[in-house]
């Protein structure tokens, strides 16, 4: 089933606290992965997708745990926030905070792999050099892997054959929703103040979302959430 929604529009009288009584984990912005003492693998992340879903989140009445990368925004007033740095340091406060949130939306841009030996001073330049990686903690897996009915989204920020990576990668993850974008377009992806998404669901919805600002899309994104909650088989009210 395909469905479309563009526009920035917002409740006239403000938002509706249709998340209250509910926790939601966030993860948001980017990880860093130490070389040696100044230098590190990292991403383009901004965190600004995260953060907006955290603030429309707090916004309906939801408790947020916002647990963030290295950015340069400012935190958000009326959450837990939670600053991490390495995948590791991210894993270990998102399994903390798994067990009693209701909804985990990992919009974070966690880097894959990391250096298999840091470096305790700065290496010298002498020619080429050969870093040797190894994988890093799989974090999305992970929640999918232990989740006891909370409902799970993930990102997959791709550059082709987006919707077949995303729906892919929803089913290994054992995840409820992907939303899934193509970081290549112009309005969408990383450090644009909008994004173009498509939201993929276990259910085989696909809600395609028209560029819009990241807020609205945090919006949209909670409006879907809810709405595959509410079908949730003995779910009648949250």
């Amino acid at each position: 089933v395909k469905q479309f929604f563009s526009g920035d529009k917002e409740p006239a009288n403000g938002p509706i606290k249709d998340l209250k009584g509910k926790k939601l984990l966030i993860t948001a912005g980017p990880t860093r992965e130490k070389i040696d003492p100044v230098r590190y693998i990292s991403n383009h992340s901004t965190g600004k997708m995260g953060y907006a879903i955290a603030e429309a989140a707090r916004d309906r009445g939801a408790e947020v745990v916002l647990i963030s990368g290295p950015t340069a925004l400012a935190r958000p007033t009326g959450v837990t926030f939670v600053p991490v740095e390495s995948v590791q340091s991210m894993y270990q406060a998102v399994m903390d905070e798994l067990p009693d949130s209701d909804i985990v939306i990992k919009a974070a841009a966690v880097s894959d792999y990391r250096p298999s030996e840091v470096h305790e001073h700065k290496m010298k330049k002498t020619g080429n050099l050969t870093l040797e990686l190894e994988k890093a903690p799989d974090i999305l897996y992970e929640i999918g892997q232990r989740k006891v009915g909370q409902f799970v989204v993930g990102f997959a920020a791709e550059t082709q054959d987006v919707l077949a990576y995303a729906a892919d990668k929803m089913k290994r993850k054992n995840v409820d929703m992907i939303v899934a974008n193509n970081v290549l377009q112009e309005g969408a992806g990383m450090g644009a103040d909008t994004n173009i998404v498509t939201i993929l669901s276990r259910d085989g919805d696909q809600i395609e979302v028209g560029k819009m600002s990241k807020r609205a899309v945090a919006e949209k994104l909670l409006d879907v959430v809810l709405e595959k909650l509410h079908a949730r088989p003995g779910t009648h009210t949250l």
